[in-house]
Parts: structure tokens; sequence; C-alpha cells
């Protein structure tokens, strides 16, 4: 039986203590607001640690790191990239592609921190239901934004692109980028759920098919210790990920979270009183090879 909204997360606190109930969460803070923090003191305070955003930025005038999504973009758009930029692009394809491409989504994108507030203003609200959109509907956006840069020849997608917005925003003040924030904040806390990261975002789409093979994964590996109270279904952005890592054994599954629509956020494993989630290794999902060996002893 689900454990209603207002009891979620009380048998965690009660068992590890309120920081191990909520250890991921606040790590995930910390990081987007660091991030966030390292673009802004640059044209806040004249402290110059990263120069640029979260598009393309140099670090300690060294290190360059490009958003492969606007890379892309920009080669539709018909230009040519520089050495740098591709260079840029590369290390944070690397990176994403081992640590998975939607943990962008959860511990570096600001607009996160929003949708979450939307969200938690929602549960205590006890609001219920909504429009149901699609979730191919961001892949469907996603083909949109480079067929308008290749139409246009602008990256016309980063003009409106929220994240960019947020830090805009943040240092110019009031301004249009205030009511596209403010119109995803009340779109996800009263008409749809998880209605922009979890649908509409074509930035999550693409860092999703980026980190399809990533190695680090959430696993469900005491998924035997499950009480069934659906705590982590209901904190879960992506909870359809969920299902099959934890009640696959009886189909041949292994405990590891495969889909690329996990964020890798952590939240299952926070509100877990059971300790059922943990994050490992894609390689860690062992049940097929078991079985598939078990199968193959008992074979006449």
């Amino acid at each position: 039986m689900a454990t209603p909204v207002e009891q979620l997360g009380r048998e965690a606190i009660q068992q590890k203590g309120w920081f191990s109930a909520h250890k991921w969460l606040v790590l995930r803070r910390i990081s987007q607001l660091s991030i966030l923090a390292l673009f802004l003191i640059g044209p806040l305070f004249g402290i110059w640690i990263v120069k640029g955003n979260l598009a393309s930025s140099l670090t300690l005038d060294v290190l360059p790191l490009t958003d492969p999504y606007v890379l892309l973009q920009t080669l539709f758009a018909g230009h040519l990239a520089e050495t740098t930029a591709v260079i840029g692009a590369l290390i944070v394809l690397v990176f994403y592609m081992l640590v998975g491409g939607r943990v962008y989504c959860s511990w570096v994108c600001p607009v996160n921190i929003i949708t979450d507030a939307a969200e938690w203003l929602r549960s205590r609200m006890g609001i219920k239901g909504g429009t149901q959109l699609s979730r191919n509907a961001r892949y469907w956006i996603l083909v949109l934004s480079l067929a308008l840069a290749t139409a246009t020849g602008t990256l016309a997608w980063e003009l409106i692109n929220p994240v960019s917005m947020v830090q805009r925003a943040l240092i110019f003040g009031v301004g249009f980028a205030w009511v596209v924030i403010i119109a995803i904040f009340l779109l996800d806390a009263f008409i749809s759920r998880r209605a922009w990261c979890g649908h509409l975002c074509p930035v999550g789409a693409f860092y999703g098919l980026l980190g399809k093979f990533s190695l680090i994964r959430v696993s469900a590996a005491a998924r035997s210790k499950c009480d069934d109270c659906m705590e982590c279904f209901v904190v879960c952005p992506e909870s359809n990920v969920i299902k099959p890592a934890l009640k696959g054994e009886a189909k041949n599954i292994g405990p590891v979270i495969m889909s690329s629509d996990c964020t890798n956020c952590g939240r299952c494993i926070d509100i877990c009183a059971k300790d059922v989630f943990q994050f490992d290794l894609r390689f860690n999902n062992q049940i097929n090879e078991i079985k598939t060996s078990h199968q193959r002893e008992v074979l006449p």
C-alpha cells in the first residue's frame, strides 16, 4: 500500500537520520548552486574562475567545456566550430557517457531546482492528476530545435532555453527570462506533473540519449527487502524506470536501472528506509547470467 504524501520519508528519517535520508538531495543542491555560483561570481564580483555559461565555458583559462547539444545545433546551423569548442564538447561527452547523461538534469541544471520546488508545492497542496503529456514530446522538440537551426542558420533554441535564461535572469534582473521561469514553475505545479523535465525539455532528451550506455547506475541491489511502500515511485522524477529493476526478478531482469531516463538523482536511495537502492555499475546486473547458467546445468 502506498505511503500518504504527508508521511513520505518519515520512516527513512527514523531509521537512518535526517541527513542520510536526504544525503543525495543535499549533495545535488550543493552541486547545482556551486556550479551556478562559479558562473555568477565573475560578472557580479569580478572573480573569473569560470568564464562563459553552461553552453560554453573556460575554467581557469585552461579547461574548455562545451555543451555538445549546443555544438550540434551550431553544426546544423551551418557554422564551423572552433577547435577549443570541439575539444570542450568531447570532454563533456566522455564525462556524461561515463556517469550518465541525465546526471546533467539532476546535478547541474538550475531549472531542476525550480521544477523540484514545483513538485514540492504540488505534493503539499495535494494536487493530483492533470494534463498527461507524452514522454516522446521532448524528442520531437529536440528534432525541431535542430531543424530550426538548419532553417534559420542560428542557435534558435538557445534564445529561449530556460537553462540559459536562469543565468541571464540572475545577472541582469527582471525580464522575459523570469516570465519563462515562472511559467515552467506554474506548469509543473498546477497543470502537469514533472512536465518540463520529464516530458518537454530537449536538453534532457539529448543527454538521455548520450548516457544510454553510461557506467554508473542506480541499482535495487537489496530488492528482496522491499516492503512495497511505493515511496521511491512517488519521489522519482522518472518513476517508470524503477519497476523493471525492483520487480523484475521473476522475469529474469537484473536489479540495475538500465533506462537512460534515470537522472541518477539518488532520491530513491535517500527515501528508502530498507536501503534497497544504491549507486552501482551497469555490469553488476548478474541475474541474467546466473539464471542462464543454472538453466544450462539442468538441461538434459
